[in-house]
């Protein structure tokens, strides 16, 4: 069985962390990379495709309806995978907190791994391009900066966005994780007490 995608720790200044959710507690790793990514965070299903299907982040996930559409896409995909190697990315069929009215896809892509290694940002967009896989979308490329995660805010609409993910562009292994990407969420981000999975089944659009 393809092992789980590991867990986005949370910024430090990140409004929408709970009691339940781990905090970066070390962000040189950030600081010092020659580079970092920002991608925007986006209010799906956390899933994994790898050689033999897919699976939600909990590979032992009962079945539900909405995730018929992420099971065929991964039929076509899953050949094309060595048996080390997975795609992750956000299953943005069933409405959660945000409704989504023109996406690219229903499954956007953000993190390649091969043999345990998070590959870097410019492989990983190769990777995607290879499978016909689409990305979430890039806020900003570049180094880390004092005023990075203020000016990122300011550009969000959290109306419509969730938050964002920063990441160092270079690979790095599952086990550094923790240190070398961390996420933005939006304060209150949940708004309702009916899990999606149970509440009645409603579709986001695509473009």
């Amino acid at each position: 069985m393809s092992p789980k995608y590991g867990r986005t720790f949370h910024l430090p200044c990140s409004p929408g962390a709970t009691s339940d959710d781990k905090i970066m507690s070390d962000l040189s790793q950030l600081l010092v990379a020659p580079e970092i990514v920002a991608t925007e965070k986006m209010d799906g299903e956390n899933t994994t495709i790898h050689s033999g299907g897919c699976h939600p982040r909990s590979p032992d996930a009962r079945y539900h309806p909405s995730r018929d559409w992420m099971k065929a896409l991964a039929a076509g995909i899953s050949p094309q995978l060595a048996k080390d190697e997975r795609i992750v990315g956000e299953y943005l069929y069933a409405r959660h907190a945000i409704a989504y009215d023109a996406l690219p896809s229903y499954f956007m892509g953000f993190a390649w791994i091969q043999g345990g290694q998070v590959q870097g940002w410019d492989d990983t967009q190769a990777r995607f391009a290879e499978l016909g896989i689409t990305s979430v979308p890039q806020l900003y490329r570049g180094p880390f900066s004092n005023t990075l995660i203020d000016d990122l805010v300011a550009g969000m609409n959290f109306e419509r966005q969730e938050g964002f993910v920063i990441r160092t562009t270079a690979s790095f292994s599952e086990a550094e994780m923790a240190t070398r990407l961390g996420k933005y969420v939006r304060a209150d981000h949940v708004q309702s007490d009916i899990h999606w999975m149970k509440a009645e089944l409603v579709k986001n659009s695509l473009a």
